[in-house]
């Protein structure tokens, strides 16, 4: 089937171009970044974790999502989202690509990465956060294949990949688990040190992976001739709405407790976010942009008549996914270090060749998520055919 890949449109292969080139544009900042050290980049001792780490953390709830159409349609036949489960697998399998990545070129020397394999430590989440990973890729890139394969065949899978779809369901809650688990087990950073991290974590990925994927199912219709089914769409979109409403929630319980507590460890990191702490704000704007996005996307997709409008449901989509984006991401990583144990304020701002390796990264990911959903919309189009 990877033949599929070579054939498409010339916008299509427009847009492979686009993303080869700005993948290769990254690669030489990186280079940059190999030959002079991290120091190209905006953080330092204070902030150690920035725009790589902020991404992977993002992108490991867009990987998990995939759980959200697997569950309904394996476990209670759920049989809308027959057409689209592959879409969601494919879409697991290029972001922990893309996790791995981050994680790769925020080490700075990539021989260190073989530090985790040579000298495993099982009392280290990192070690564990590289087992689910690298596990959770590997269950969807099989069973994704192995369906789209008989489908195309039009026989059933064979009887091994049942249990393996099964398996992606609780591996799937397991890897943002963990990676919430890196946060909420540093006891020096009191604004990760919480016990709902984690709930956090899987309720934002189970809001922003659909959004992502509903946008693509849309994009796919328009350009692609593939129609997901209007059932599928609104019932992701429902999916959406409750996994937001339930983020919103455990983030309006966290500043009650910080400032109903009154501890002032605990209300400076969301001082610092959202009014801005002694004269630093760099990333007030970005919260009340992601606050104002969020409950604007809750309200449309909540509205039904709202929600059954594509461009209106687009555009929640979108909100939503840039809203968790900057919440999860850089608003997550960076106020954890803000202010550091000693009360110091050390503010991070990415570096020009810093966003040009995150977004070589991204187009890497889309790069390969394009190649497969060349390959799935081929296959069904043979089906159809």
């Amino acid at each position: 089937m990877l033949e599929k890949a070579l054939r498409g449109s010339r916008g299509y292969w427009m847009w492979i171009i686009f993303l080869v080139a700005v993948t290769a544009n990254g690669f030489f900042f990186y280079w940059q970044q190999l030959n002079y050290g991290l120091g190209i980049t905006g953080m330092s001792r204070d902030v150690s974790w920035g725009l790589y780490i902020a991404q992977f953390t993002f992108l490991v709830g867009i990987a998990a999502s995939a759980v959200m159409l697997v569950l309904p349609y394996y476990l209670h036949d759920y049989k809308a989202f027959g057409k689209i489960t592959v879409l969601g697998e494919f879409l697991a399998v290029s972001a922990v690509i893309m996790c791995v990545t981050f994680v790769f070129v925020d080490l700075g020397q990539p021989s260190r990465v073989m530090n985790i394999f040579l000298h495993p430590a099982p009392t280290s989440i990192l070690f564990w956060d590289t087992i689910v990973l690298s596990g959770y890729m590997l269950i969807n890139i099989i069973t994704g294949w192995v369906v789209l394969s008989c489908d195309r065949k039009e026989v059933p899978p064979p009887a091994w990949v049942k249990p393996l779809i099964y398996l992606s369901i609780p591996w799937a809650v397991s890897i943002h688990t963990v990676t919430a688990f890196i946060y909420a087990g540093l006891p020096g950073r009191s604004f990760w040190l919480t016990a709902i991290m984690a709930p956090r974590f899987l309720a934002s990925a189970f809001a922003s992976g659909p959004a992502l994927l509903i946008i693509f199912c849309l994009i796919l219709k328009k350009y692609a001739g593939f129609d997901a089914g209007k059932t599928a769409i609104q019932t992701l979109a429902k999916i959406v709405a409750y996994a937001l409403a339930a983020s919103i929630f455990f983030v309006l319980v966290e500043l009650f407790t910080a400032f109903y507590g009154g501890l002032p460890e605990h209300e400076a990191h969301f001082r610092y976010l959202f009014s801005g702490l002694h004269g630093h704000h760099n990333l007030v704007p970005w919260m009340w942009t992601s606050a104002v996005l969020a409950f604007g996307a809750l309200a449309a997709l909540i509205y039904p008549r709202a929600r059954n409008s594509e461009p209106v449901l687009v555009a929640a989509c979108a909100a939503v996914f840039l809203s968790l984006w900057i919440e999860k991401g850089l608003g997550l990583v960076v106020t954890g270090f803000i202010p550091s144990p000693l009360e110091a304020v050390t503010e991070y701002v990415p570096t020009g060749p810093e966003m040009a390796i995150a977004l070589g990264v991204w187009a890497g990911g889309f790069l390969i998520l394009t190649l497969l959903y060349r390959i799935f919309v081929a296959v069904r189009q043979e089906e159809n055919s």
